[in-house]
């Protein structure tokens, strides 16, 4: 049943609703109506920089067609999709020197823009991490974590973004 359903998907055109939503975040920035640091982009896909990032480095790579559910994209445009989290996954590890990645994305559930988007984040890396001696390191508790990232968190400079997105782009 399920190859069925699958073999359904294979080769399909993408519907006209699914091409643009005036009222999306991503649609807009994809349109050029609203700024983005762009790191990488291709017919299908465009890669920017999150303007409120967990992290340094924090990246969204998102289609270029209005879809609003990973469960429905057509089969090229998750391939495609597949290719540029890989390439622009790396290329993040390597600008910030961290192979450390969270990769993520949503569907309905925490999803704050209703269109595919695939979240890059670098994992923290917090200095002073309490030890009991050189080999072991005291872990710290989900609620802890949780608080220090919230701390960290801050909206994207504009000269940081661009200066952070060169040196993304440079390697890819």
């Amino acid at each position: 049943m399920t190859s069925f359903m699958i073999n359904e998907h294979v080769g399909r055109n993408v519907h006209e609703d699914w091409r643009y939503d005036s009222g999306c975040t991503f649609c807009r920035i994809i349109g050029k109506e609203l700024p983005s640091a762009v790191l990488y982009e291709t017919d299908e896909i465009l890669a920017i920089l999150d303007i409120l990032p967990l992290r340094p480095g924090h990246t969204l790579v998102i289609p270029k067609v209005h879809i609003p559910h990973v469960t429905d994209l057509p089969e090229n445009i998750a391939a495609a999709m597949g290719v540029a989290v890989s390439k622009v996954g790396k290329a993040v590890s390597e600008a910030m020197q961290n192979t450390a990645l969270n990769i993520v994305c949503n569907q309905e559930y925490a999803q704050s823009v209703p269109h595919v988007h695939f979240h890059i984040i670098p994992a923290p890396q917090f200095e002073g991490s309490p030890r009991i001696d050189a080999t072991q390191v005291v872990p710290r508790t989900r609620r802890e974590l949780h608080q220090l990232e919230y701390e960290e968190r801050s909206e994207l400079d504009k000269d940081e973004g661009r200066d952070l997105a060169e040196k993304i782009r440079a390697r890819l």
